[in-house]
């Protein structure tokens, strides 16, 4: 990170006029979230507070924005400690809190892929803008439950919410993730960026005070409708899943047969894909 001392600068963070982004950096590892990088976010999140640009933006270099967490950290049956397993699944909800929490507005500008845990993030950002050759994604191994799909239902209701999830590897494209309303725009993939900074500089000409305020109150509504409430156990419910004998099992043939090996046993039409088969027939 700019500024920082870490060995692998896996978060950058770049001023632009009117927004200061914070720019996820591992492509060689499709910005997979490792330990080391999300600590560096949450770093430049904090950082960001009171430097920078009136705007914040969560973008990222490579192929994709971001294909989840980095399975390679994970391994069998035998290195799952479940009170650890909760604990790191709250920390990293409170890091997408701090995003809801942050006084400046957040806009995540998402490309390529958004996978797992990183279309879990972009629900907390204030408005997310997408290309058009996004796919946003379920984890591609059924290893989890009820983390990501259940932050989703303020933004997509209850069924789309299921629908996303049930299916292993499921995924949505771009203008589905607007019409489904996870997604505010979605524009062509070399405009993205132009795209979020003209909207940062319309956003920019409120006065930050002004702008704190209005975040904090439409916050409020969403979390009286339950918002915050409905994070409230997932951490649990995810790490319980995590010590299911089936759970189990697919995690050890991750060790024994590598990640790309049992991704491929589950690939397949997403939701939208394989419904849209009946529709044309």
């Amino acid at each position: 990170m700019t500024g920082g001392s870490a060995p692998e600068q896996a978060i950058l963070i770049e001023h632009a006029q009117h927004i200061s982004w914070i720019v996820f950096n591992r492509p060689d590892h499709a910005n997979a979230l490792s330990g080391a990088m999300l600590d560096q976010f949450s770093t430049a999140l904090e950082l960001l507070q009171s430097e920078g640009r009136p705007v914040i933006g969560i973008r990222a270099n490579g192929k994709g924005f971001c294909s989840g967490m980095d399975l390679g950290q994970y391994g069998g049956a035998g290195k799952i400690d479940p009170v650890a397993d909760a604990a790191r699944l709250q920390r990293n909800i409170a890091r997408w809190l701090a995003i809801w929490d942050h006084p400046k507005p957040v806009i995540a500008a998402v490309h390529g892929y958004c996978m797992g845990v990183s279309a879990q993030l972009c629900v907390f950002a204030d408005i997310t803008i997408v290309a058009d050759n996004v796919r946003i994604g379920e984890p591609g191994v059924p290893i989890g439950g009820g983390y990501i799909a259940p932050v989703w239902v303020a933004q997509v209701g209850t069924k789309r919410a299921k629908e996303f999830a049930y299916v292993p590897g499921n995924w949505i494209d771009g203008p589905t993730s607007v019409e489904w309303g996870w997604a505010n725009h979605c524009v062509p993939a070399d405009q993205l960026i132009a795209a979020a900074e003209a909207l940062a500089g319309r956003i920019a000409m409120t006065p930050p005070d002004v702008l704190r305020v209005k975040k904090q109150s439409i916050n409020r509504a969403a979390e009286a409708a339950g918002f915050k409430q409905a994070l409230s156990g997932i951490a649990e419910m995810d790490a319980l899943l995590h010590l299911a004998p089936s759970v189990l099992a697919i995690r050890d043939q991750m060790a024994a047969q590598g990640l790309k090996s049992v991704l491929d046993m589950y690939k397949g039409p997403s939701s939208t894909a394989l419904i849209n088969q009946f529709k044309e027939q």
